[in-house]
């Protein structure tokens, strides 16, 4: 490996501590690559046992070879006493532990070098082992994402910086003594990054980057400006043809006399509620007395609608080797979702990287819909009042399936919404909080627009308006149907809104609106419209960049 990294990269260092300490915690920002264990281990001459991410371990042949060189799991979204027993161990030896503190790939304003919180972890650990933490930068090494560095006789510079080693300050309490360490590694991490863009003069090319732009850069330029019209034409055009039907669709539903006096008491009614209130759990009740050990279970809804099939939740299980112990996430489909298979496919994949993943039957679609309606037909018309308890419907729901799961011994769960699905996720965001992350593809979020501006909705805004149902009406239950009028209960960093660039439905600026309100998301842009495949493949590489 060193060899193989001494033809590849060039690596510059800047030293103002001693990396081959004796014992101790070698901490390392930007975690923006995979290869930099390797490349930090091809430069220290001592051996480090690097803490790897946990989800590795479950793939034969990497963990074999994670095993091999000393590497141990290390579980980046809950204290593992497995881990903390292995590292403290470890440390009392004298040797060195590896550690990227930032628990996952991060770039821009999620990264240490430019100022986001340290994770917690590393300084309680130095503080009970009483060792040192050597704090050490990399910059460039995201570069290996691209095929070009890989060619040969091309070496790509990589810059790595060590600091001065921080005490673990034996004389403090453990509460004082981890902040001095958080605060000191803060400052450390910002210095040395300064140092090495002085040091080097390095410019904006040179600093980390998201490693699908590494990628992308491989595409041919001479490519880039045919495929973009193209691209775009295509997805116009399925959008539109998209719309019409769905247009159809909505003209059988009509609105009758009493809509508008029906809709003012709805809303005069929910006005007194929060959202807490809007999607609370049943106490009696719900998926926990259902669940079994099969691979598909029903339950009676907490919603009970005047449509007897759409009374049944239900939810499909696709479980990995790990039983119900492994994190679970939940796959929230498409408004009138055309097929299940594609779902089941990423079941499988997500199976296979150690993760259940369970497919809800989101209301009105699929195993829920009456005789004589089209599959999702009912959860969008102009009956705005169903609209949200179907809403209401679906969030209550995978509430209680995660209650459930839960009481079978699942502990993480993650969110993969799609439009209606990714609406749903959104709120579910809202009210709950132990979400390892809420991936919403396409999501509706500005609901003002989905009634009065989407092409989607033109025979929904005539039957409005003949039904004397104005903006202003509707905009009194955005307090509990709008996620672009809330925020989401769980940290902004576990939410990746995707958006389609020349999606018409949910408009690229809307998703960047809300992903700028929603303080520590992120924003993904795929070159697609609002139907399509690219968006679900492109996202689930993203969150495998984020280790998920």
């Amino acid at each position: 490996m060193k060899l193989l990294f001494g033809c590849v990269a060039h690596v510059r260092v800047l030293k103002r501590g001693n990396a081959n300490q004796d014992g101790g915690f070698l901490l390392a920002a930007n975690h923006i690559s995979h290869f930099d264990p390797f490349i930090i281990s091809s430069v220290v001459r001592r051996k480090i046992d690097w803490m790897a991410m946990a989800e590795f371990f479950l793939l034969p042949v990497l963990g074999f070879f994670l095993r091999a060189v000393d590497a141990f799991p290390a579980d980046r979204y809950r204290a593992d006493r497995k881990t903390i027993r292995t590292a403290i161990q470890r440390l009392k030896q004298g040797r060195i532990i590896g550690l990227f503190p930032e628990g996952g790939i991060r770039d821009g304003p999620r990264s240490l070098l430019e100022g986001a919180p340290l994770r917690p972890g590393a300084s309680t650990l130095a503080h009970i082992s009483g060792v040192p933490i050597l704090p050490c930068v990399i910059v460039g090494s995201d570069r290996l994402y691209s095929k070009k560095s890989w060619l040969p006789l091309r070496r790509t510079p990589i810059w790595i910086a060590f600091g001065n080693p921080i005490p673990h300050f034996p004389n403090l309490e453990k509460s004082a003594a981890r902040a001095c360490i958080d605060r000191e590694l803060a400052a450390a991490f910002k210095i040395l990054f300064a140092e090495l863009r002085e040091e080097f003069s390095l410019t904006s090319d040179d600093l980390p980057h998201p490693p699908r732009e590494r990628i992308a850069s491989d595409a041919p330029k001479s490519l880039r400006p045919f495929g973009r019209p193209l691209r775009h034409v295509a997805a116009i055009s399925v959008d539109s043809l998209m719309c019409a039907s769905m247009n159809l669709v909505q003209s059988r539903h009509r609105l009758h006399a009493r809509s508008r006096d029906e809709m003012e008491r709805y809303v005069t009614e929910c006005e007194k509620l929060t959202a807490h209130d809007f999607y609370a759990v049943p106490r009696n009740g719900g998926a926990a007395t259902e669940i079994g050990d099969g691979e598909m279970v029903t339950w009676p809804s907490p919603i009970i609608t005047k449509f007897p099939a759409n009374n049944i939740a239900r939810a499909d299980f696709f479980r990995c080797k790990r039983g119900w112990s492994a994190p679970t996430v939940l796959m929230l489909h498409a408004l009138m979702s055309a097929t299940h298979i594609g779902y089941r496919r990423w079941a499988a994949h997500f199976n296979g990287l150690g993760w259940n993943a369970c497919f809800v039957h989101l209301p009105y679609h699929y195993s829920r819909v009456p005789r004589g309606y089209w599959n999702g037909e009912l959860a969008i018309t102009a009956d705005l009042i169903r609209n949200a308890e179907g809403l209401r419907q679906g969030v209550i729901e995978v509430r209680q399936l995660i209650a459930a799961l839960r009481d079978r011994g699942c502990r993480e769960f993650g969110v993969l919404g799609t439009s209606y699905g990714g609406w749903i996720g959104a709120l579910l965001a809202m009210v709950e909080q132990d979400l390892r992350f809420v991936a919403l593809m396409a999501p509706i979020v500005n609901v003002e627009h989905a009634i009065w501006e989407s092409p989607g909705t033109h025979f929904m805004r005539r039957e409005l308006r003949r039904a004397n149902i104005d903006p202003s009406l509707v905009a009194r239950h955005f307090h509990l149907s709008s996620p672009m009028h809330n925020q989401p209960l769980c940290t902004g960093d576990r939410v990746l809104f995707v958006a389609g660039e020349f999606d018409s439905i949910a408009r690229p600026a809307d998703l960047e609106t809300i992903q700028q309100k929603w303080s520590g998301s992120e924003l993904l842009r795929v070159r697609q419209g609002h139907f399509g495949y690219r968006m679900f493949r492109e996202t689930i590489t993203r969150l495998k960049e984020r280790g998920f």
